[in-house]
């Protein structure tokens, strides 16, 4: 019985590509016809060079002319049945004023390029992505969990789904072509007693949930409808909060903030971050996707908000640190009022250290252009002055000047395709020299 409807379903797949109006089967004809008539002047060639007689001996042009054109007829037929044929399979996937060419070169090298997996959430993440998706299609971006404000909160507490606006952003960024479908995806309404401050995304992908039945698998549809280069995948999918130990200036206890909306707003110095429940289970697609990666990035992003809660799932750690790939921690160009006042590069490595242990990462990535900070009024991170404790670091330029708050997407993803590919180069330079040695070659 199975093999019966297998082979129904076959000759049903044939009729449909048979049926008229696809511009494909006079194609298929001419192509059958070229090499016909290839495989024709081979023959009366061949039977020319043989002594053998053939049809072409009643006529009085000579048998290599004959073989000739019949022969570059029928390569031309074929060549230009190809591309026809090609141009109509391909028409629904290329976009007005690109090249079939094109598209498909494109297809091809980003396809080849290397397994990449991005760690974090958040502005930070997004902008990574937008750089790094010009480079490779092998892209998969790990978001945290725990966001409990905004338009994700409130469909947290309605609907019990997991937040979806961090996915949401890295679903944008990794869009094929930011067009009016993914500004659609961004919009936030601005009235309404229930829709205002809502993302449409972030609705879209509830609404994918409940027909597919699952919220990553919502996560994945919403995916394939924006075309995206790569995956979006949760740290983890349990019902996990973030909570924070503060200590408020001038005062030596510690309080206990609840909620990843409610830290930034305490005043006080961030002393811990904490999941809970502390053990959740991780998501298994973002454990494959750490071990088999070629370079894992962590950041940009909230350190303690955005980074560090994908890293407090004990298991993406493990696995982080399990990966044979090349990983690397980009520090923030800027600090963030509430969490990381007053932090330098060395402050913001510390605290990932505090967190999740050593041995994480094999180089730390700093932005060394603090010029912009004038004018702006943003108060910038620099590279440590004298290295880092036991982990090599890279400095260059990665700031967008005109939002000096933020790493330019295109510089940054240069620069870390370029450290992938040349790991042997500035990872191995002594720690003193560094920072010198890299303004050298800016």
């Amino acid at each position: 019985m199975g093999a019966k409807s297998t082979d129904h379903t076959r000759l049903r797949t044939l009729w449909s590509w048979l049926q008229p109006g696809l511009g494909i089967k006079r194609w298929i004809v001419l192509l059958i016809v070229g090499i016909f008539l290839t495989a024709l002047g081979i023959s009366i060639g061949a039977s020319a060079l043989s002594g053998e007689p053939s049809f072409t001996d009643v006529t009085s042009l000579p048998v290599g002319v004959i073989a000739s054109l019949v022969g570059l007829t029928g390569v031309a037929a074929s060549l230009f049945a190809l591309f026809r044929l090609n141009r109509s399979l391909l028409s629904p996937y290329v976009k007005p004023g690109k090249r079939v060419v094109e598209v498909v070169a494109r297809h091809r090298r980003l396809g080849r390029g290397p397994k990449i997996v991005a760690i974090g959430g958040g502005t930070g993440l997004a902008t990574l992505l937008r750089g790094l998706k010009t480079h490779t299609g092998n892209l998969a971006a790990i978001v945290t969990m725990a966001d409990d404000g905004g338009s994700s909160g409130r469909l947290r507490r309605s609907l019990g789904l997991p937040p979806p606006g961090d996915l949401r952003s890295c679903l944008a960024a990794l869009s094929d072509d930011e067009d009016l479908l993914t500004q659609l995806f961004q919009y936030r309404f601005l009235e309404g007693e229930e829709l205002e401050g809502h993302s449409f995304g972030n609705l879209f992908i509830a609404a994918l949930s409940g027909v597919t039945g699952s919220f990553d698998r919502g996560i994945l549809e919403a995916g394939r409808v924006l075309a995206i280069r790569g995956r979006v995948l949760p740290s983890t999918l349990a019902d996990v909060s973030l909570a924070a130990d503060k200590t408020p200036a001038l005062e030596s206890r510690t309080i206990r903030v609840e909620g990843e909306s409610r830290i930034p707003e305490v005043p006080g110095q961030i002393r811990r971050v904490y999941l809970e429940p502390s053990d959740p289970p991780a998501y298994p697609e973002a454990i494959h996707a750490l071990l088999n990666a070629d370079m894992i990035i962590i950041g940009p992003g909230s350190l303690y908000t955005s980074v560090l809660p994908n890293l407090l799932v004990p298991d993406i750690a493990d696995a982080v640190r399990s990966s044979r790939a090349f990983r690397v921690y980009v520090c923030n160009v800027a600090t963030q009022k509430g969490e990381t006042d007053d932090y330098d590069c060395e402050a913001h490595w510390t605290a990932l250290t505090r967190h999740t242990g050593d041995g994480l990462v094999d180089v730390v990535v700093a932005n060394d252009c603090l010029d912009t900070a004038l004018s702006k009024g943003v108060s910038l991170v620099g590279p440590p002055a004298e290295g880092l404790r036991d982990v090599p670091f890279y400095a260059a330029d990665l700031i967008d000047h005109d939002n000096p708050w933020r790493h330019h997407s295109e510089q940054l993803a240069e620069r870390l395709i370029s450290l992938l590919e040349e790991r042997t180069g500035p990872l191995e330079w002594p720690k003193a020299a560094q920072v010198e040695q890299v303004g050298e070659l800016n």
